[in-house]
Parts: C-alpha cells; sequence; structure tokens
C-alpha cells in the first residue's frame, strides 16, 4: 500500500517532542485512512464514514425542534462554540439515561481542585481533579472517540468521547493520548496519561461533560468524594444548560430557570394498584414521576413511551 508524503511525515515526527501526538492524517489510494504519531507509530482509523449518531431518538427530537445546527462527527473540531447549537430555546426537560453506577468509573482518582463556573477572568467550563504526570486516565463511559490531538485552543493533548446517551466528555491536558479517532472504548479503559500540555500551570486533568456542545456542570452528575454517580437520569433544561449554574441538588428556588424545577426522583413504591395522570400544561415526565412518587423509568414502563416522548396535554399516564 502506497501512502504518498509518509517519509516526510516521519521525519517531522522525529523532530517533535511531544511522545505519541498525532501530526497528520493520510489517505490512501484506496480510500482508507492512517493517522501518523509524532513518534513514528500509526493506527488506521476505522468507520470513517460514521455520521455521529449514537442515540436515533435523541437526535430525531432534536431535529424535530428545528434547531438550525446538529451535532455532526468530526475528528478535527471540538465545537465548543458560543451558541451550543441553539438549545436555549428547548422548552422540554429531557431524561438522559447515565446508566448504572457499574456502568460509570471516575477518570481518575484524584481529588477537585477547580470547579465548574464563573473564575476572575473566565468562565471554567469544567472540572479540574489532581493528578500527577504520567497517571492513567480512563474512559468515564463507554462510547467512541471522536477527537484525540493536541488543540492549541487551550486544552492541550486532548480527548472527546461520544456517550449513546448524548453526553461528550472531554479529558484535557493529557502528557500522552493512547486513543485515536473513532476507536470505541469501554467505560474505564485507559484513554490517556495525565500532564499539563497546554493552557495549564500544574499536572491535573481538565474534566467537562457537555451535551450537544452545551457544558453542564460535572458535579451535576457526579459525586467526586463518593466516586460515583449521583443519579441514572440526567434531566437537560434550560436551567443545567444556563453558564455557571449548579448542580440541581443545591439550587435554591431563585436558581431554576423559568419556573423549571428539578425534583429530587423518589423510589419506586411498592404499592401495585393502578393510579393514573391528567398531563397538565407545562408538565415534565420529572414533575409527574416526583409528584408521584415514582421514577421516570418506571412512568416510561408503564406507559410504553421513551423518555424523550414529547407530553400532550390532556392524555393520561399511568403512574402505578
Amino acid at each position: 500500500m502506497k501512502f504518498p508524503g509518509l517519509f516526510s511525515v516521519f521525519l517531522l515526527a522525529i523532530f517533535n517532542i511531544n511522545a505519541q501526538t498525532p501530526i497528520d492524517t493520510i489517505v490512501a489510494e484506496n480510500g482508507e485512512r492512517m493517522v501518523i504519531y509524532s513518534d513514528r507509530s500509526w493506527a488506521y482509523l476505522k468507520d470513517v464514514g460514521f455520521d455521529g449518531v449514537m442515540n436515533p431518538a435523541l437526535q430525531k427530537y432534536l431535529a424535530s425542534k428545528n434547531f438550525d445546527k446538529v451535532q455532526t462527527w468530526c475528528n478535527d473540531r471540538c465545537f465548543t462554540s458560543s451558541d451550543h447549537y441553539g438549545l436555549g430555546s428547548i422548552t422540554d426537560t429531557l431524561a438522559l439515561d447515565l446508566g448504572e453506577s457499574e456502568a460509570f468509573t471516575m477518570p481518575v482518582p484524584g481529588v477537585v481542585t477547580s470547579r465548574y463556573g464563573y473564575r476572575k477572568y473566565r468562565y471554567h467550563q469544567g472540572i479540574d481533579l489532581n493528578l500527577n504526570t504520567g497517571d492513567s486516565v480512563v474512559a468515564a463511559w463507554s462510547g467512541k472517540v471522536r477527537y484525540a490531538q493536541y488543540n492549541s485552543g487551550g486544552y492541550g493533548n486532548l480527548v472527546i468521547i461520544r456517550h449513546k446517551n448524548g453526553l461528550e466528555t472531554f479529558y484535557a491536558h493529557l502528557s500522552k493520548v493512547i486513543v485515536s479517532p473513532n476507536d470505541e472504548v469501554k467505560a474505564g479503559d485507559i484513554i490517556g496519561l495525565g500532564g499539563n500540555t497546554g493552557r495549564s500551570f500544574g499536572a491535573h486533568l481538565h474534566f467537562e461533560v457537555r451535551f450537544f456542545d452545551a457544558p453542564i456542570n460535572p458535579e451535576e452528575i457526579i459525586d467526586f468524594e463518593a466516586r460515583k454517580l449521583k443519579k441514572c437520569d440526567l434531566l437537560v433544561h434550560r436551567g443545567i444548560l444556563r453558564p455557571g449554574a449548579k448542580p440541581s441538588d443545591i439550587m435554591d428556588e431563585h436558581d431554576h430557570d423559568h419556573g423549571q424545577s428539578v425534583a429530587s426522583v423518589a423510589k419506586t413504591p411498592t404499592k401495585t394498584s393502578a393510579s393514573y395522570y391528567k398531563i397538565r400544561q407545562g408538565d415534565t415526565l420529572s414533575k409527574i414521576a416526583a409528584r408521584n412518587n415514582t421514577t421516570i423509568s418506571r412512568l416510561c414502563q408503564l406507559n410504553g413511551i421513551r423518555q424523550t416522548t414529547v407530553l400532550q396535554v390532556g392524555r393520561t399516564l399511568r403512574v402505578r
């Protein structure tokens, strides 16, 4: 197989001091692609034609709302825009399945050194976790690697993984990237080594959680002290997509956006007699679940609906 310019790429790799940093992508005569790393290793890019849709139901719902943009599958861009694909116009609350706790792994065991939210001069869109250079960094959930290269925008060596629930996670400032774009990874798989690359003042992992490019406070989802998920369903609404938003479990009434509150989801009751609820204007699955002391998953199971189903005013739902 002939790769034009391959020898010159290898020469460039010899003088690149960042080991295993992707420096070029080469297209072969048969259409296959391979990525060349600065340590002169290489890997094939698999599933080049993948369209990025990992949650068809969610994608269909967002398309039905006529968003100007949808998140495409691109190995060369971070997608950290300021418009967040117009998600501020979402009027519904979407419930994303985070999976059971066994499906989640802490990316690193280190303590939190800097939280999500506004800093003195800029907005911190993730959470920083302590580590030593060379420590293993693992995938928080299973998914597919969308981006794995050096980022000049401040992230340094960066890995982005897209997950089936519609989220993406960012792992920044790595000293070494050990996955390639389009690789499939499992929760707990090593994706890189901790470091201090990019705009960083000491070894740490900058970790972000995003929904269609909009950053979400990772502490909305993860208890970093207990090193486990806070919940199995993430309720996505305008409130948590707001820059600097606190986690729902520490919000007060004033913090909630446009009256959309996120109530604690109680355990499924043991009572087995059938009970029904008529949907009102402004209802969401989270509100109905909280009002009837049940869970979103249970409502979906009883009524044969999905968590992204648009609720029709006047429709009757079985709640027990």
